[in-house]
């Protein structure tokens, strides 16, 4: 079956550059009408600009697509909701967001300032929920929407020199998973793209000719993959170079220690029953892990 996006409205945001331009341009050939976003600003978060912007909406009328653009600064709640209004002024509806925004403020954490360790929070995260709480109502109300957070592999697994954008990268991920439980009865479906591109938040970390093969085009199949009608729920898709996978967190079924055993000695005895992985499993919601350990600890009362 076709993926497509016909009469839909899509926010994507940073969009001026790189995998947001990437996204637009090709959630406008699917059919959506795109609002593009970006501050115009360098990849630190500094200057302002719409010129990338209204390029991007300039490419897709070419295409014979629908788009208008906004320049507000996601990490501004005030500005996102006029971003929002003036979606619903122009389309009259919200169906899509895609929390593409971001910059970075690299260095060890030892070296690196709280001002940047806060902007980039500021952005990646609180842009993220910004961006999200202006379109939540209105999606709820349609009883449609599609979210998609941009999280990464430095938050997931760690990134020298990236602690501030590993923590945003990570707690979008725990922002996800609470939507995802708050939506449903609303068919709003939210879901996290890992991607690893070529892009000028990356130009000067890697050679032209890898950069060639991370181009942001071998992302966005994925990322149009989360928020068609039929996308999955709480994935977190992984995503570069043609290459494609799912990323999850996973519980193992662990142990129960009696009262008297309760010693941090009993515990680090019991370390190889504790992480042992084959019974390991997803769980749904955090009050999961609570019914576990309850069921564990009845069983032995």
């Amino acid at each position: 079956m076709s993926i497509t996006f016909s009469n839909q409205v899509a926010i994507v945001t940073g969009a001026g550059n790189g995998l947001g331009r990437s996204h637009a341009l090709a959630l406008a050939k699917r059919g959506a009408k795109v609002l593009v976003n970006d501050l115009g600003g360098a990849r630190d978060g500094s200057g302002q600009s719409l010129s990338a912007a209204q390029q991007v909406v300039e490419e897709i009328k070419a295409q014979g697509g629908e788009a208008i653009c906004h320049g507000a600064n996601v990490a501004d709640y005030e500005q996102v909701q006029d971003m929002v209004k003036l979606a619903m002024d122009t389309w009259g509806r919200v169906d899509i967001l895609i929390n593409n925004a971001g910059i970075l403020r690299d260095k060890s954490f030892t070296k690196m300032s709280m001002d940047d360790f806060k902007l980039v929070m500021d952005v990646h995260l609180m842009g993220s929920v910004n961006c999200t709480k202006a379109v939540w109502d209105i999606m709820r109300e349609q009883n449609y929407g599609r979210i998609v957070m941009t999280t990464s592999s430095s938050g997931m697994y760690g990134n020298f020199g990236q602690s501030n954008y590993g923590a945003a990268k990570m707690a979008v991920i725990g922002l996800m998973n609470t939507l995802v439980l708050e939506g449903a009865k609303n068919n709003i479906k939210v879901n996290a793209l890992a991607p690893t591109a070529g892009t000028r938040m990356t130009e000067d970390l890697m050679p032209e000719n890898i950069i060639k093969m991370l181009a942001p085009e071998f992302v966005t199949p994925g990322l149009l993959t989360l928020c068609d009608q039929d996308a999955p729920n709480r994935t977190i898709l992984s995503a570069g170079a043609g290459g494609y996978a799912v990323a999850s967190l996973y519980e193992t079924d662990g142990i129960y220690l009696t009262t008297e055993q309760q010693t941090p000695e009993n515990i680090r005895a019991s370390w190889q029953q504790l992480t042992d992985t084959s019974e390991q499993q997803a769980l749904l919601s955090g009050v999961k892990q609570s019914e576990k350990f309850l069921t564990k600890a009845m069983a032995k009362n």
